[in-house]
């Protein structure tokens, strides 16, 4: 039996997850979309499609008659909004999924650490940059400790909208603190470069991480780690993929700035990773691959709570 799904936010993010719901999932079925905007494409879709809408915001959904049939809530609109979202919600008991950098609950990659946060009321899907990346740092960070993380995430300016310029210092911030929370690393940076290229870029990551020395050997199980996460992540994500094999470069002291005191030896390696993410365009443009991963996790994420919850039942 399907969950009954609500999505806060009828932007570009809210109406793609709309449409992933419909088309790819048995685990959910949609349920309400909440807008703001009564002139909104997404609420007008949604409408057209017999779904029922409010234009009121998370006051809107909490009064409407079908909200107490609704079991998880996703919420693709600002990091500020989410703040009072969830706290409205609150004594309702949904699980709320957050599309947003407020990072209230627990930051969840699905191909890292999902299992360990099954029971969480409130889960945090970190930025688009950080569900391209992180799998990939946790992956080089299982063979050999990772002492830097840093990633450069860079998108098509087209895909970027109010939300996510507004959004910006929170992406960075968001990023940086999973790179260590959830990836693993001593210490993380996180970039992100809107792209004005036409026609406009599809999403590429860069990933680069500083490890002691490896070996021939070593560097092989490092670059498989990686090829079998890439693997994982596009089992949900099919347009995630390397753009190029794993590199390798030896590193002295001159990179030890970088790296936490007490740590280290010296000598280093360092492992560069080079990704792109295209979109399926069920919504969104094929090069809006950065709104794509979020969405496709995001759906992931959903998927296995709602499994869980009737696992508990049974």
């Amino acid at each position: 039996m399907s969950a009954k799904a609500a999505i806060i936010g009828s932007g570009n993010i809210g109406t793609d997850l709309m449409f992933k719901i419909m088309r790819l999932t048995d685990k959910l079925d949609m349920g309400i979309m909440v807008g703001i905007d009564p002139a909104s494409d997404g609420l007008a879709r949604a409408a057209r499609l017999g779904i029922a809408t409010t234009a009121e915001g998370v006051e809107g959904l909490i009064g409407m008659p079908e909200f107490g049939d609704i079991e998880v809530i996703f919420d693709a609109t600002s990091a500020g909004a989410h703040r009072h979202n969830a706290a409205a919600l609150a004594p309702y008991g949904k699980k709320l999924v957050d599309l947003t950098p407020a990072a209230i609950g627990p930051y969840v990659v699905p191909s890292v650490n999902l299992e360990q946060h099954l029971d969480a009321t409130n889960v945090n899907m970190v930025t688009c940059g950080g569900q391209a990346t992180i799998p990939v740092i946790a992956a080089i960070n299982s063979q050999t400790p990772v002492h830097y993380g840093e990633i450069v995430a860079s998108i098509s300016s087209k895909s970027a909208g109010p939300g996510t310029r507004a959004n910006i210092d929170e992406f960075t911030e968001t990023t940086s603190d999973a790179i260590v929370t959830v990836g693993g690393a001593a210490s993380g940076k996180a970039i992100i470069v809107l792209n004005p290229a036409e026609p406009p870029m599809i999403m590429r990551d860069t990933v680069l991480c500083l490890v002691d020395r490896l070996t021939d050997a070593e560097q092989d199980r490092v670059a498989a780690a990686v090829r079998d996460r890439v693997t994982e992540v596009a089992g949900y994500v099919p347009g995630y993929r390397l753009k190029q094999a794993v590199q390798f470069q030896h590193e002295g002291a001159e990179v030890s700035g970088l790296i936490p005191e007490g740590r280290g030896t010296g000598e280093y390696t360092r492992v560069s990773v080079f990704l792109e993410v295209e979109g399926a365009a069920h919504y969104l443009p094929e090069y809006a691959g950065n709104l794509d991963i979020m969405t496709s996790a995001a759906l992931r994420v959903a998927e296995r709570l709602v499994t869980t919850k009737e696992e508990v039942a049974s």
